[in-house]
């Protein structure tokens, strides 16, 4: 908390949150979706919502050049594509399956006006500069697949996922399911501010949201993360050997491209921002077929497996995958911390005892807690800010209770139980 504190305070729209915070070079400071999609629910939480709309700005500030970045692959129409790294807003990274490929991260920066509504309960900010982003990253979507007469479905090719131990794959289930999201919260913006944007182009989002491609494992939930997946030839990660791990400074690319091994959620990444979506059984499936052969080898990855362990009740893997991330840095899992420490991991650590052992989340404008108690610990505590309140969530033996310490009432929901506090 001390290091996201001092990371970033919102004094300013031009800057954001570094990978490396000020603790080390690695990454020059620049940002990354990172900063969307596992550093800003801490912002929203603990700060004023000034603090996180200066986030939303300095995505805002730079569509123009998202524009310009999209223009340049051939996009038109004013279609926006956000640079995987970036200072002003031009893409700085030089390798081409990330600039031209990891494209995912432009729903990172939809789903950060979604998560921003929902801890504010204040949708003004989506009129006045919102909806101008989530339109131009929907017209990236719509020009980015092409329908195929072979799948009967909306295509995406050539991709990389949030699991970059795979490059320039077809049909990655979770972009695929992103864009498909992205084109249908447009599509509704749009509707609700009565925005510039003719019917017939939102009709054609939804055209393409409810006919996209997303990979299936027949006779099974598992979504597959991309096609031919199942070709591989399968393993636990457990299988490596100690002097293997970790893959990425002791195998060749070819090889780590070639295997099964996952570097961080990406199929279970669309399970964790889309919980609703999802069935505890699908959940259950997916996590059970994808965790074993992820290696958790960035900084990404384990609070996100910590947090849906948590949703599943396995309270062992959970607490596992929460040590992982809280010690990215002191125990030094993937031998960089020299490069400097791991902000978005200690952002996960905060995610991880929120969203997965306090079980936080946001229904129908209503905070839900569904918590957890690991038998190691006597008891949790955290407060979050949540639409003009301060809550307090003690988690203890003998119980929980949830505070209001500053604002109106409001109703919470406890364990399955909603009453008004």
């Amino acid at each position: 908390i001390f290091h996201l504190n001092q990371t970033y305070r919102g004094d300013d729209a031009r800057l954001n949150v570094g990978p490396k915070g000020f603790t080390g070079e690695k990454y020059g400071g620049a940002s990354y979706w990172d900063t969307e999609a596992y550093c800003l629910p801490f912002y929203l939480a603990t700060h004023p919502p000034h603090v996180a709309e200066q986030l939303l700005r300095y995505r805002f500030n730079q569509l123009g050049k998202a524009i310009e970045n999209a223009e340049k692959l051939g996009f038109q129409d004013g279609a926006a594509l956000y640079p995987m790294v970036t200072m002003n807003g031009e893409e700085c990274h030089n390798e081409w399956e990330i600039t031209f490929e990891e494209i995912h991260r432009n729903g990172a920066m939809v789903l950060a006006l979604r998560n921003y509504v929902e801890y504010t309960g204040d949708d003004t900010y989506l009129q006045r500069e919102g909806m101008e982003v989530a339109v131009a990253v929907a017209r990236f979507w719509a020009q980015r697949v092409h329908w195929s007469e072979h799948r009967g479905a909306y295509v995406m090719l050539g991709v990389t996922g949030p699991n970059e131990y795979e490059n320039n794959v077809n049909n990655n289930w979770y972009t695929n399911y992103l864009a498909a999201w992205c084109l249908r919260y447009a599509a509704s913006l749009v509707e609700c501010f009565q925005g510039d944007v003719a019917k017939a182009e939102c009709d054609a989002w939804m055209q393409i949201a409810e006919g996209m491609c997303l990979p299936q494992k027949e006779g099974s939930a598992v979504r597959l993360q991309q096609d031919g997946f199942l070709d591989k030839d399968l393993m636990p990660a457990d299988a490596l050997p100690e002097a293997h791990r970790p893959i990425n400074q002791v195998w060749s690319w070819d090889r780590i491209l070639r295997s099964c091994f996952i570097k961080q959620a990406d199929v279970l990444q669309g399970f964790y921002f889309f919980p609703d979506d999802f069935t505890q059984a699908e959940l259950e499936e997916n996590f059970d077929f994808y965790e074993p052969m992820t290696v958790h080898e960035s900084s990404l990855s384990p609070c996100v497996h910590s947090i849906l362990a948590a949703r599943l009740g396995r309270e062992d893997k959970a607490v596992e995958m929460y040590l992982r991330t809280a010690r990215l840095d002191l125990d030094d899992y993937n031998a960089e911390a020299y490069q400097g420490l791991h902000i978005t991991s200690m952002a996960g650590t905060w995610m991880s005892v929120v969203e997965g052992f306090g079980g936080f989340r946001v229904r129908d404008g209503i905070p839900h807690f569904n918590t957890m108690l690991p038998c190691s610990w006597t008891a949790y505590a955290f407060k979050l800010r949540f639409r003009g309140r301060t809550l307090e969530v003690n988690v203890k033996r003998d119980g929980v209770t949830v505070t209001r310490r500053e604002g109106e009432p409001l109703q919470v929901c406890i364990n399955g139980d909603t009453r008004e506090i």
